[in-house]
């Protein structure tokens, strides 16, 4: 019996005693894995924020972009609109010193010689356009002259509130003067720039009925469309602007008229 049972007690000791490092070598490979896993993790974040700082960055240049053409935008626009305004002052000069015909009274001496205008403002009509008042009022106009440079000096720098006042004042001091239908026109101008629509329709159609063969005519009659579109009478606007192209064919206020009516009937099919 002694011999039988000397084999299994060696044989449990040796159980009892053989070491168990392999879980424990199993945990310490798996720990080893996490730490290089997390490590991997904050390389990959690294990475990531270097690719959101530098997106922010490029969206920054592009705003600045944006920003510099937004100016130079801005800025051709106020070119554009001083350029117009200054060829309109200098037609208007040409008017006012003798571009149209003058008629003189019967018991004048001289009559100003007559002199072809080269360059229509607008649009051709059916008839020259005259200047209002008698030749002596025209030579004594020196006045009336200054009063309207310099409402529209006001006008060309962009000051449209003061403009208005001051072309407001023009007309009350020369209702009948030589530059009163351009002072009418300006004077609608500087309201509809500033969305006084209702206001710069009044003031173009003055215009039409007290001047209806001048050269501001049909600009005149195109604004009093787009002032009525501003206003969203938009049946109104397009019976108007359709009476422009009629009226005026193939002037630049029948052309732009022609793209804003192409414009409302887009609108209306959207």
């Amino acid at each position: 019996m002694q011999r039988i049972l000397v084999p299994f007690v060696i044989a449990a000791a040796l159980v009892a005693a053989a070491p168990v490092p392999a879980p424990q070598r199993q945990s310490l490979a798996d720990r080893v894995a996490a730490i290089e896993q997390r490590a991997a993790n904050n390389q990959g974040n690294v990475d990531l924020l270097n690719q959101v700082t530098q997106l922010k960055n490029e969206v920054q240049a592009l705003r600045s972009q944006i920003e510099e053409l937004q100016q130079q935008n801005e800025q051709f626009k106020q070119g554009s609109r001083s350029q117009y305004l200054d060829l309109d002052g200098r037609l208007n000069r040409l008017e006012g010193s003798g571009a149209t015909t003058v008629r003189a009274p019967a018991a004048s001496t001289a009559t100003p010689p007559a002199v072809v205008n080269t360059v229509p403002a607008v649009a051709p009509v059916s008839s020259e356009p005259m200047l209002y008042g008698d030749a002596s009022a025209v030579a004594k106009s020196a006045d009336e002259r200054s009063a309207y440079n310099g409402a529209f000096d006001t006008l060309k720098a962009g000051r449209y509130a003061d403009a208005a006042r001051q072309f407001q004042g023009f007309l009350q001091a020369y209702p009948n003067g030589s530059y009163a239908p351009n002072a009418l026109y300006w004077l609608g101008e500087s309201y509809y720039v500033t969305g006084n629509y209702p206001l710069a329709q009044e003031q173009f159609q003055t215009l039409l009925g007290r001047y209806p063969t001048h050269d501001k005519a049909p600009g005149a009659m195109l604004k009093v469309g787009l002032a009525q579109y501003g206003r969203k009478d938009i049946d109104a606007a397009e019976r108007t602007l359709s009476a422009v192209v009629q009226q005026y064919p193939g002037s630049d206020a029948a052309r732009t008229a022609e793209d804003r009516l192409r414009a409302i009937q887009l609108s209306r099919l959207r």
